[in-house]
């Protein structure tokens, strides 16, 4: 799984730059939390857990890490796209930015909750 995390931490990491490119040559800074949160959560949150996961491959198979990767990878998108919508306008998006971030904080502390729980000092 770490690999898997680090594979897509890199893919987020494409669109976030290029996000920052496309903002920088329109001057739409108006998405910078887009932007921000797309490198954040996606790119360096997940480089980092995928890094976690590697060095500590009981982590990575453990069902709260299943249930984080899942629930992360699909809250990000969804919370992304229904925040960059928002800022154009579309109101009737505040539910879905609400429930993909209720998620993506769901997803974190099932992360939290697998390190503490099941990460075993080593000697």
């Amino acid at each position: 799984m770490g690999i898997r995390l680090i594979q897509i931490s890199a893919v987020y990491f494409v669109i976030g730059v290029g996000f920052g490119l496309y903002m920088s040559m329109a001057d739409a800074h108006e998405f910078v939390g887009v932007h921000a949160h797309v490198n954040l959560l996606g790119w360096l949150s997940l480089a980092v857990i995928g890094t976690i996961y590697s060095v500590y491959p009981e982590l990575a198979a453990t069902k709260l890490a299943k249930t984080h990767f899942w629930l992360h990878n699909i809250a990000l998108p969804v919370m992304m796209i229904g925040l960059y919508f928002l800022i154009l306008g579309q109101e009737a998006l505040v539910p879905v930015v609400a429930a993909g971030g209720t998620v993506m904080v769901l997803a974190i502390v099932l992360f939290a909750l697998n390190v503490l729980i099941n990460g075993k000092q080593r000697a």
